[in-house]
């Protein structure tokens, strides 16, 4: 094995999908890209790291409410040009071609463009390593089938990778798998 920098130790375990989290300030909507994600169990709890340096915190703490859009790897650039400018001063739905649709219980809009959308309440903000806590309240899928499939996962340092292959164990963990997974 070779030695690591300890200042890259994250580029090992931040390959989570990188997504986008839109958000309504009551005024107007704006969309982040977030890497750093997580899911906490097999509910529909999940936490996103950021905080006042985006401009898209102050609508996410007033509201508690965003939307997580997941893109695909067909939308890298996009992603890399919503993460990479501001929202104060960039309409990044009409910049970067992104169509809003109407959420059904959050006045964040889903992104159409993306694979799949989670709608999202904030239940809690750990501000002390600035993580926010969501839970999820409506969830929805593209099922289009020649759409594409790959996430997109950051690895830190400017790079990405793309998933596709998946393997099927669900006969193997079926003790450890909730009813309905």
């Amino acid at each position: 094995m070779e030695d690591l920098p300890i200042g890259k130790a994250f580029t090992l375990l931040e390959p989570g999908p990188v997504v986008l989290v839109t958000t309504n300030d009551g005024h107007k909507d704006n969309v982040m890209a977030i890497s750093w994600t997580m899911v906490l169990d097999f509910t529909a709890k999940f936490a996103i790291t950021t905080g006042a340096w985006n401009y898209s915190y102050g609508a996410l703490t007033k509201t508690k409410e965003c939307v997580i859009a997941i893109p695909t790897v067909d939308l890298l650039d996009t992603v890399v040009g919503v993460g990479t400018c501001s929202g104060k001063d960039t309409d990044k739905f009409e910049t970067f071609g992104l169509t809003r649709v109407k959420a059904k219980h959050v006045r964040a809009p889903l992104i159409a463009e993306c694979l799949a959308n989670i709608e999202c309440r904030v239940v809690d903000i750990v501000e002390r390593y600035d993580i926010v806590v969501l839970e999820g309240v409506a969830a929805y899928v593209d099922g289009g089938t020649g759409k594409e499939k790959r996430l997109i996962h950051a690895i830190g340092d400017g790079t990405f990778v793309a998933d596709g292959r998946h393997f099927d164990r669900r006969d193997a963990m079926r003790s450890k798998l909730p009813s309905g997974v």
